[in-house]
């Protein structure tokens, strides 16, 4: 017995188990359960072993100390205890068997999930693969759409300029025919007089003479005359094709920079206003020039009014369109019931500008010449003249503000304008959002003449409209 308690205290099996309890301890949130597991069956099998050394030694105890009879009550109890012994030792290495089993059965239930796991891992890389690829499939699609769509447009915007060109073509037929018309009836006429001057004269041959040819010259119209009613057809046309296409898209890029749809709808009507001074002070000039160059040179009894006019639309394409672009921004620079953004310039409405310079320079050429209506903020609302817009108050006899000019013949509206009217629009009178009307930026060459230039520029802006009022 003696020998048996050496040995279990030499072996120091408790502190073993006590120094492998704390190592567990540290390392249970660290190691898998795979390995917790281990440990734990470990710990049960050497805390049996220290147990079953315990129970030898209390066995061999209880036999020397112990009397005949009591050893004999010994002998049966530490049999007893040895079969329950043994019963818990079969029963732990069933629960050890057990555990094992279901250990291993975890493990491969472990490995089959990481099986499964990588299954997965692989198919979410294929499945990344896949959408890369249907991506950058998708991206090429997209770009091969885009190319499409801009080859459609470019093929359209061919098409609009084939069916403008084709327009042109049939105007200049229509106009072409209008001439033969006039001159097949000239030639009637001609022919007509030719016939009775011969049957009333005696002697044809020698009533035969160059003076009847100044005379019969006279009553031939010019080219000015016959195309007059064309010309003025389609210039009417195109100022309500501007005011339905090129003044929206002007419209839509100043929104861009200004939110004020007042302000933005201001600029274009002066614009359009100043557009018509500047065309009307450029004709009358050029009209001059062609004066001065043919007068020395014209022969017949032609007026030289008419062969000025009839030089003037033959050559329409001489107009130096680009001074009075410029003067019209000159003159909006100046105007003090607009502003704009000090970031960007008028010269960004050049085109809609340029068309409506051009527009009102041919008018000058028509027979009455057409032009636009005096307007002034605060007059009594028109409905020979105007139609209210969509956001007026339609019980206000006053106009605010003007959208659209009138287009005048003389004392007769051809084209109706477009107001905003308002109630109290004469006492809160719409003012610029900048502090100075006169803005000189480095961006822009026309705005540095201005700035040096102010008074006069003013003075002449006014002395203009002053004196256009008197011109056709």
């Amino acid at each position: 017995m003696a020998d048996t308690l050496r040995r279990l205290v030499n072996t120091s099996a408790y502190n073993v188990l006590q120094e492998k309890l704390e190592a567990w301890y540290k390392d249970y949130h660290l190691i898998s359960c795979d390995q917790n597991l281990n440990r734990c069956c470990e710990l049960v099998e050497l805390t049996s072993k220290v147990q079953g050394q315990l129970f030898t030694i209390l066995s061999l105890t209880a036999r020397e100390g112990a009397t005949t009879d009591t050893s004999l009550n010994l002998i049966q109890e530490s049999m007893e205890k040895e079969k329950k012994i043994r019963a818990l030792s079969n029963s732990h290495e069933q629960e050890m068997q057990k555990m094992e089993t279901q250990l291993s059965a975890a493990r491969l239930q472990l490995d089959t999930m990481k099986q499964e796991l990588a299954d997965g891992e692989f198919e979410l890389n294929d499945m990344k693969n896949r959408s890369a690829t249907t991506l950058l499939a998708s991206e090429d699609e997209i770009l091969q759409l885009k190319a499409d769509l801009r080859a459609s447009r470019d093929q359209a915007d061919m098409y609009k300029r084939k069916l403008d060109v084709l327009d042109d073509f049939e105007r200049q037929i229509r106009t072409l025919k209008d001439e033969v018309s006039y001159l097949t009836a000239e030639k009637s006429l001609l022919q007509d007089r030719i016939t009775r001057s011969r049957s009333s004269s005696p002697l044809p041959r020698r009533s035969r003479s160059p003076s009847p040819l100044p005379f019969l010259r006279s009553d031939s119209p010019t080219r000015a005359q016959l195309t007059n009613a064309s010309r003025h057809s389609r210039l009417v046309t195109r100022f309500t094709d501007i005011y339905a296409n090129e003044r929206l898209d002007a419209q839509n890029l100043l929104s861009r920079y200004i939110d004020d749809l007042e302000m933005v709808q201001r600029i274009l009507f002066i614009s359009t206003v100043e557009s018509f001074h500047a065309a009307k002070m450029a004709f009358r000039q050029f009209k001059l020039r062609v004066r001065k160059t043919l007068s020395p040179t014209h022969i017949g009894q032609e007026s030289l009014d008419d062969a000025v006019l009839d030089y003037i639309v033959r050559n329409l394409d001489l107009y130096d369109i680009q001074s009075s672009v410029n003067d019209v921004i000159r003159a909006m620079n100046v105007n003090p019931k607009i502003s704009f953004p000090p970031e960007i310039d008028f010269i960004m409405i050049s085109s809609f500008i340029r068309e409506m310079c051009r527009l009102a320079f041919a008018m000058q050429t028509l027979e009455p010449p057409l032009d636009l209506a005096f307007t002034t903020d605060g007059e009594l609302y028109s409905e020979s003249k105007y139609r209210r817009s969509y956001d007026s108050e339609f019980t206000a006899p006053l106009v605010a503000y003007h959208v659209w000019p009138a287009l005048m013949e003389g004392n007769d509206v051809i084209v109706k304008g477009e107001a905003f009217t308002k109630r109290g629009a004469l006492w809160s009178p719409r003012r610029s959002r900048s502090s100075s009307p006169i803005r000189s930026r480095g961006s822009s060459p026309s705005r540095a003449l201005v700035s040096q230039h102010r008074i006069t520029f003013a003075e002449m802006a006014s002395v203009r409209r002053h004196s256009l009022l008197f011109d056709f």
